[in-house]
């Protein structure tokens, strides 16, 4: 049994087509009304039949060539399509005229911004979060926003939504290998992996995406709780991680300036007695309240 290939889909290419000065056809069409009225009213007179039907066609001429007018401002393109036919597209600003059965559709070529929905996505290790993005995008080529896809703007919206969905399941939310790119604390190679799937899905639509951010990054609030109790735990163990830390430095630089100042000689029980009060004050929460010894050492 033989199996049929399908054909890939063939892009349209964009290509410029050429558009007169309105200006000078306006001047043109202008004389033909006067023509036409001037013919009428003179052929009412003389009840000429020639010059009537001439005033006729004349004025059908020119109302038939006023379709032919279309203006441009800055970043806008108008895509030419005759009978079904693609023409070309202009993209210069300003007053044009062409082929009044040409078929005009005008494109913004501005930035735009898509401010994604909320999204409930499962990250990488399947933790429910919320997630939005805003991606900022321009049409590049006419051609394939209008003939490649259905709705340029309606395949922006969807694939981008589909891209954050993607992006989001791909990269835990914290707390990642050392290294590893996370959605919290790796934003710009978060945008970086957004943008480059987003170009890819948009390329068909002729749209080019100049930047993809992340707007909105939390966990769900079925887990929020639970997430914030142990983000406070984790804060906790590393404050009093530095704290061990930095109090055993401040002990062992005590027991060496005595030793080497030669201030007092301790025997290995009164170091491991200083040892213990001075981690107990340094490492304590509560203000110490110091006691006095007036008597010896070994009292």
């Amino acid at each position: 049994m033989k199996t049929t290939v399908p054909t890939p889909h063939s892009q349209n290419q964009e290509r410029p087509a050429r558009a007169a000065s309105g200006w000078l056809f306006l001047l043109l069409i202008i004389a033909l009304y006067g023509m036409a009225v001037w013919l009428i009213v003179t052929a009412a007179r003389g009840q000429n039949v020639a010059m009537v039907l001439a005033g006729i066609g004349t004025l059908v001429t020119a109302i038939a060539m006023s379709g032919g007018f279309f203006t441009l401002q800055p970043n806008e393109a108008a895509v030419l399509i005759l009978f079904g036919a693609y023409k070309g597209t202009v993209r210069d600003s300003g007053f044009f005229f062409t082929n009044p059965f040409n078929k005009k559709l005008k494109i913004s070529l501005r930035a735009r911004n898509l401010n994604g929905d909320k999204l409930k996505v499962n990250d990488q290790r399947g933790n429910p979060i919320e997630i939005t993005a805003v991606v900022v995008w321009r049409v590049r080529d006419t051609t394939q926003a209008v003939f490649d896809v259905d709705s340029y703007e309606n395949y922006v919206r969807i694939q981008s939504e589909s891209a954050v969905r993607h992006v989001a399941s791909s990269y835990a939310y914290d707390d990642g290998e050392p290294n590893e790119i996370t959605l919290r604390g790796g934003s710009d190679g978060v945008s970086a992996a957004l943008t480059r799937e987003l170009q890819e899905r948009l390329a068909k639509a002729g749209v080019e995406v100049d930047e993809a951010r992340l707007t909105h990054l939390a966990y769900a609030p079925e887990i929020a709780q639970a997430m914030l109790r142990r983000q406070q735990a984790e804060a906790v163990i590393a404050a009093r991680t530095k704290i061990v830390h930095g109090a055993v430095s401040m002990v062992e630089m005590a027991l060496n300036e005595l030793s080497a100042k030669k201030v007092v000689h301790l025997d290995e029980e009164r170091k491991a007695a200083m040892v213990s009060n001075l981690l107990v004050v340094l490492c304590g929460e509560s203000e110490v309240h110091p006691v006095v010894n007036t008597g010896t050492l070994h009292n």
